[in-house]
């Protein structure tokens, strides 16, 4: 029986080697093949020479006036060339290396010619034939794919025609008939028709939307139904805690929370005493207190009697989380203890033995914590700061330390919504947006790049009153040698401006760990006045007595790593600024610069950063597991991504999409697929 997903070798005309420049164009399936769209159309409606302008591709449509010539020159090259009468002129045409045309062009004959129009000449250049004799296409656009040398455009739209001819009718209808009619979307199967052989720009809009949703509808029911069937599954472990107690503990902090901290609290804490494990992502700009709320949640799961697990890239990222903790436990008998790569062996077996017994509340840690001998006797939460510089396997091991132990992870790089939709939608997410009180703004300037002494000279300033600085030097792509380069030579720049009377220190990537940590604990100690630094600047360091950071060539970098680096300073309580030092080229890095000294809202910054660099250059989100959409964009397209999302979340909440007929064909392909969407118990 002849389905949807049959191998397109079934189709005339594809033997073994076609099959195999099929596969690799990623097309296996006549689904994959009829799915496999243009990227963009040419506009072939023919035009009169009044309304087309010098260097413009068209289509115009005459009769040949004179016999076609091939002249031949050079190694395998030609030149067919002949006159074209239109209504007003008589035009030369010319089309190179393909003198197999004259057989199709007739003297007196009407034809129809695609090229690029030379305004000076008053020519044609030729790119191909569209119709002779007056058989015109009545095609208005024609479609342009994605090829490779082993396949040509013409024998993949052929082959495309084939399939449509032969299977138009298997084409499933996905998309339940109930939200087909809320949103007056076409059939899937007119949809990919219109897509390729579209007939009007509005067939092709309705195309569009069709698809596109549709692509966004079956991604996100993906990933929610992963969400719900952890919720559904009660494997997690409910941790019962004394409320009274946790209210005890947040009312002796020495701040008042603010109300994002205290709606962020509630949503842990309620999937904390829920019977299936927290899976949850806490994003919160650059001083928003993310570690406040972490602590909270641990205690938490310390006063319902388990124990928490804490892990940070780096050890001076790790020092600083367990200083601020155990002064928050200071007045409590909650246990803290901190295990890195640099805990002496006796500290470590220690740490051990009393985390195996149950004696240790809390460990503070970097990758140490998933060493095999680290065992955990009760381990209920698990908390990864920074998650995205752990690989997906050493957070898997961390959690594997207990049984269904709830996680939340986190992190400082906000993260546009859109992205947080595509790449965490199975995750829960808490977002701080909200600034504690007394955060003074950072001021932002955008300088030209050969500033550079002025910048030192309000350095100076600055180191006179007792404060410190950052200078980071531009970041070249894969080439640590010459980012190291620009670091030293920055660095001695800086040494020769200010001659001995500051100490200068330089950090960078070939450096050994133990080096880069004793690098900035010198500087965090003010034994460094001002640090030269590469990109290695650790997120999360903390220096509050640090209040002036120079970006040199600034244009280098996006806009969400600006505001990650700019989050060094400003961490006191005296006024900080951030100066770039930018000569950008074009509009967009102009703009980008602009923006920087316009905004300190983070989450503001990386959807403005998306907007302009693409979501393949944010975050590394194509090494982050950015899923691969046919068509559709979750910049362009990002409405249509919020509203499926909206869209499954109801058909979940409800048990809709388990029991209504009208989502048959929706369960059917996710189970097609292998995306088994039964009723979970």
């Amino acid at each position: 029986m002849r389905s949807i997903q049959d191998s397109v070798e079934v189709l005339s005309g594809v033997g073994a080697k076609r099959l195999e420049a099929l596969h690799s164009l990623g097309i296996y399936s006549i689904y994959d093949l009829i799915t496999h769209f243009p990227f963009r159309y040419e506009d072939i409606q023919v035009r009169s020479l009044d309304e087309i302008e010098d260097q413009e591709k068209v289509t115009l449509k005459g009769r040949v006036v004179t016999q076609p010539v091939v002249q031949h020159y050079g190694y395998r090259k030609s030149r067919l060339s002949f006159k074209l009468a239109l209504d007003s002129a008589v035009i030369g045409v010319t089309f190179f290396n393909q003198p197999y045309l004259k057989d199709k062009i007739y003297l007196e004959e009407e034809i129809a010619i695609f090229g690029k129009w030379d305004g000076m000449r008053q020519s044609l250049g030729g790119f191909k034939i569209l119709g002779s004799n007056g058989d015109q296409d009545s095609q208005d656009f024609e479609s342009v794919y994605h090829v490779n040398k082993s396949i040509k455009q013409k024998t993949l739209l052929t082959l495309i025609q084939s399939a449509l001819e032969d299977y138009y009718a298997m084409i499933p209808e996905v998309v339940p008939e109930s939200l087909r009619q809320q949103y007056r979307l076409m059939s899937h199967k007119d949809a990919i028709k219109a897509m390729h052989f579209p007939q009007s720009q509005e067939e092709f809009q309705q195309a569009t939307r069709q698809i596109v949703y549709q692509e966004f509808l079956i991604y996100q029911l993906k990933l929610q139904l992963i969400r719900f069937k952890r919720k559904a599954s009660h494997q997690g472990q409910p941790i019962i805690y004394d409320v009274e107690k946790l209210k005890q503990f947040i009312q002796v902090l020495p701040f008042e929370l603010t109300d994002g901290q205290k709606k962020v609290v509630n949503e842990i804490c309620r999937d904390l005493r829920a019977p299936f494990e927290m899976n949850r992502l806490l994003q919160g700009d650059v001083g928003s207190g993310k570690t406040v709320v972490a602590v909270i949640a641990l205690v938490a799961t310390i006063l319902g009697g388990y124990q928490g697990a804490f892990m940070v890239p780096t050890e001076i990222l790790a020092e600083q989380h367990f200083q601020t903790i155990e002064a928050f436990f200071a007045d409590t008998d909650y246990s803290v203890a901190l295990l890195t790569g640099s805990t002496k062996t006796k500290a470590r077996r220690e740490i051990l033995e009393q985390l195996a017994e149950g004696s240790l509340d809390l460990v503070i840690g970097t990758h140490a914590l998933i060493q095999d001998d680290v065992v955990f006797n009760h381990l209920g939460l698990v908390i990864t700061d920074e998650q995205h510089r752990f690989g997906v396997n050493q957070r898997q091991k961390l959690n594997e330390k207990g049984t269904n132990p709830n996680v939340l992870y986190m992190t400082a790089t906000p993260i546009p919504r859109t992205l947080a939709i595509t790449l965490m939608g199975e995750m829960d997410v808490s977002i701080l947006a909200q600034m504690p009180d007394g955060r003074i703004p950072i001021r932002t300037v955008w300088s030209k790049s050969d500033q550079l002494l002025q910048a030192l000279t309000f350095i100076e300033k600055e180191l006179r009153k007792g404060r410190q600085a950052y200078i980071i030097t531009p970041l070249i792509e894969k080439s640590e040698l010459i980012d190291l380069k620009n670091a030293e030579e920055m660095h001695q720049k800086v040494v020769d401006f200010y001659k001995g009377e500051w100490e200068i220190g330089l950090l960078h990537g070939r450096q050994k760990a133990e080096e880069k940590d004793a690098i900035m604990h010198a500087f965090k100690d003010n034994r460094y006045q001002v640090l030269v630094s590469t990109t290695v600047i650790e997120v999360g360091l903390n220096v509050p007595n640090a209040t002036v950071m120079v970006i040199q060539d600034a244009e280098r970098f996006g806009l969400a790593q600006l505001h990650q680096l700019r989050g060094r300073v400003g961490r006191g309580s005296a006024e900080s600024y951030c100066l770039l030092l930018a000569n950008p080229k074009t509009e967009i890095g102009k703009e980008r610069m602009q923006i920087m000294t316009e905004s300190t809202d983070g989450f503001y910054l990386s959807q403005k950063d998306l907007e302009l660099r693409g979501s393949g250059d944010v975050f590394g989100v194509k090494q982050a597991g950015m899923p691969e959409f046919k068509y559709a964009d979750v910049i362009k397209h990002a409405e249509v991504l919020e509203t499926a999302n909206r869209d499954v979340i109801l058909m979940l909440s409800d048990q809709t999409f388990f029991e209504d007929s009208d989502f048959t064909s929706l369960r059917n392909y996710l189970d097609s697929e292998g995306n088994l969407a039964k009723k979970f118990q």
